[in-house]
């Protein structure tokens, strides 16, 4: 707690530049909210089949995520590189089709776009708030888009809602998918120890009967939001040494990196296509067959949106691997190497470099869109970035520079990992 305070005195005492993030930056909290979302990312009671918690993919132990290229999900047992796909009737029938994405600085007031294909951005066009896959059926009240993104996992069936007839949550999604929040909203109300806590941190929450998936949803991403800061890295105290420096200019200069990377989240929040090479089961439109991820187009209906993604944050990205919408890459030399000629990487890149847990049932369709010419060229073709020429040394430096966007404190947590939850569930 001492080395919070002196950081942040830190920043109280210095001149503030335009890219440089203060307290000030985040939406607000209330402890007594975050603590109670401590709890809720940790309980498995939020999953339809009651095995799966948000901390088991984005858990402390791996600095907010999994590790893994692409996830395994509701079914798989245990945590990061050793998680295992499950057995029986109850083993994974898919790998999540896309990386777990990272969560620090999520809370900051300038993220206004979430998910990699951007899906959850504010908007009135629904009256609730938001543009969202729930539309007009997502619930009012959602303080945040933090708190908003957080109940898309729940009912999604590979995340944690569980297949359909397995459990009353993943049934309900299937008919629409507002109708299993209520559902979790009564199991969380049903567990004795979480009415007081929900009635002690919310003014309108008078009985258990008033606990919804509002108050859920704004206790997960106000926890969410405070326990990710992170603003105290080398760069930020001006620190960095000689080959992070050297890399710095790279960055900012000859390699281009700032032309997306740019800000004080290290982020323009926008789209861009990498042509990274396809695998998994992908994610595309729903009348869509082909086993793909055609990215933004996703959710714009656009041709011009084609394999594009959102540009991730960096702050922590040393932590935060593998990298790329599906974790194409499990080291930040490779994906430096990729942006810098896209098209070559793609033709070079080998099926063994992607991070996956070996699960014989799924495999199969693992890198079947390699053998589709057609797809292949066309992610080829999407490439939006143009090739900058850097040799070994120039890589290392930026490899060094991104080292230095590391906080000091980011091991250190506030709140961590609970050592246990209300309902009595393990905690991965």
């Amino acid at each position: 707690m001492f080395k919070h305070l002196v950081c942040l005195s830190f920043f109280l005492a210095s001149p503030v530049t335009a890219d440089q993030i203060t307290a000030d930056d985040y939406h607000p909290t209330d402890p007594k909210i975050v603590q109670l979302g401590q709890l809720l990312f940790y309980d498995k009671i939020l999953s339809g089949n009651r095995n799966i918690s948000c901390g088991t993919c984005h858990n402390h132990d791996l600095h907010g995520t999994d590790g893994l290229s692409l996830g395994i999900g509701e079914g798989g047992i245990g945590l990061g590189r050793a998680r295992m796909a499950g057995f029986g009737d109850s083993r994974i029938r898919k790998r999540i089709p896309r990386n777990a994405p990272a969560l620090w600085n999520l809370g900051h007031r300038d993220i206004d776009v979430l998910f990699h294909d951007g899906r959850l951005t504010p908007s009135d066009q629904y009256g609730v708030g938001f543009d969202s896959p729930a539309q007009e059926w997502l619930p009012e009240g959602l303080e945040t888009i933090l708190a908003a993104q957080a109940l898309f996992p729940m009912t999604a069936q590979f995340e944690m809602a569980g297949n359909p007839k397995e459990n009353e949550i993943a049934g309900a999604v299937h008919d629409r998918i507002d109708a299993a929040w209520p559902i979790i909203a009564a199991r969380v109300a049903a567990v004795p120890d979480y009415g007081p806590l929900f009635i002690e941190a919310f003014d309108g929450v008078e009985t258990t009967q008033d606990i919804t998936i509002v108050e859920i949803g704004n206790a997960l991403g106000q926890f969410i939001g405070a326990e990710w800061r992170s603003y105290d890295s080398p760069y930020d105290l001006g620190t960095l040494g000689p080959a992070a420096l050297r890399g710095s200019d790279l960055f900012f200069g000859k390699g281009n990196c700032a032309s997306c990377h740019s800000g004080p989240l290290f982020t323009d929040q926008e789209f861009h296509s990498l042509a990274l090479p396809p695998f998994g089961p992908g994610r595309t439109r729903k009348f869509d067959p082909m086993v793909r991820d055609v990215g933004r187009m996703g959710k714009s209906d656009r041709l011009e949106d084609a394999y594009k993604f959102r540009t991730p944050s960096l702050r922590n990205v040393a932590l935060t691997g593998p990298y790329g919408h599906n974790g194409a890459y499990p080291y930040l030399e490779g994906i430096i190497q990729h942006h810098l000629d896209p098209e070559s990487a793609l033709a070079q890149w080998q099926p063994q470099t992607a991070r996956l847990p070996h699960v014989p049932w799924v495999e199969k369709i693992d890198f079947i869109v390699h053998q589709d010419t057609r797809e292949m060229a066309r992610v080829q073709a999407s490439a939006s970035i143009e090739p900058v020429a850097l040799d070994g040394q120039e890589v290392a430096d930026i490899v060094a520079f991104l080292k230095g966007l590391t906080g000091v404190t980011a091991l250190e947590r506030p709140l961590g990992k609970p050592t246990s939850v209300p309902s009595g569930l393990s905690v991965d």
